[in-house]
């Protein structure tokens, strides 16, 4: 028996640590699934998903392979990612690729998104970027200039910007919101205060996002703002209701918690997968400490339904998550 088990041992110490991590993946629970739209859902789905295909456009829905893709896409939003595919930081759960000196900013993107979003006619549209850390404003000035083309050409689709921290540069974060027709202002925090060190590249922090959270809602006070919680990266579930009311302190509006999944065994595993319960419970928490909407499930991800979130902060029904019939 045990000349039996040595060569194991021995195969086991010679992986690699991606190899390992491959072997030690969690499996998804029974619960984690998606629903296909049915109905005027299923009618808006495909309408959308036709104009991508006639038109060949690209939204971070489709190249995240993102599991609501027919769950947004059928409530009329999608989400466009602006200012490059690579980033200047290293978050360790992120997949988009990492480089100090990216390609210079694209001078025709502004145009060409305001098009994709026009014939993809959507009444939605969230707009997110990479980090840009190598330019002066982080990228503030070209955002603003792709929000305003959008707007341009179809005032009428509901504008939200997921932005960056802008390495903490309120002038820069000035000079983006100043005036400009926006729905919602959104920024991640991504994970409880402990584990920033763990989750996030060394240049971002829950106290600098707070910082532009803050500010963001001070500049414009009429615009709504948002952030985003993954749960399953090493949290506790008292950590997650602390996370909650550091940012409602700061005026944010908007909410979501989602699970979190490893892009690949390179990236940072899941560490535990929290129960629909522990979700439903997060979901009340969140309401009685003032958000306007709330998203919460474990599939939510931080652009999920954001129009109808938007609509639910005005007054509109509640954006059911998970569970729903």
């Amino acid at each position: 028996m045990t000349g039996k088990r040595l060569p194991m041992a021995r195969e086991t110490k010679s992986l690699s640590a991606v190899e390992r991590r491959k072997k030690s993946r969690k499996r998804l629970p029974s619960w984690f699934r998606t629903k296909l739209p049915t109905g005027k859902a299923q009618l808006a789905f495909n309408e959308v998903r036709g104009n991508v295909l006639e038109h060949q456009l690209n939204t971070v829905c489709q190249e995240a392979q993102c599991p609501n893709i027919h769950d947004c896409w059928g409530r009329g939003t999608a989400t466009f990612m602006v200012a490059g595919e690579q980033c200047t930081r290293a978050c360790r759960f992120c997949a988009v690729g990492t480089v100090k000196n990216p390609p210079p900013l694209d001078v025709n993107e502004p145009e060409n998104l305001a098009e994709a979003v026009d014939l993809m006619g959507v009444s939605h549209a969230v707009i997110t970027c990479v980090n840009r850390d190598e330019l002066p404003d982080g990228g503030a000035s070209h955002y603003r200039a792709c929000l305003e083309a959008v707007h341009a050409r179809r005032p009428d689709v509901g504008l939200e910007f997921l932005s960056s921290d802008l390495d903490g540069n309120l002038e820069a974060l000035a000079t983006l919101l100043k005036g400009l027709e926006l729905r919602v202002f959104a920024h991640n925090v991504e994970c409880v205060p402990r584990l920033d060190a763990v989750v996030r590249d060394h240049r971002a922090s829950f106290q600098q996002s707070l910082k532009i959270l803050r500010e963001a809602k001070r500049l414009r006070p009429d615009i709504l703002t948002k952030s985003s919680i993954m749960v399953g990266v090493g949290e506790t579930d008292e950590e997650v209701v602390e996370a909650m009311q550091l940012l409602r302190e700061v005026g944010v509006d908007l909410l979501t918690i989602g699970q979190y999944l490893a892009p690949s065994p390179r990236h940072l595993a899941v560490d535990r997968f929290p129960e629909p319960e522990a979700f439903s419970k997060w979901d009340q928490v969140a309401r009685d400490l003032g958000f306007k909407a709330v998203a919460c499930g474990p599939l939510v991800r931080s652009s999920y339904r954001a129009g109808l979130l938007f609509e639910e902060a005005k007054g509109g029904p509640v954006t059911l998550t998970y569970g729903e019939s």
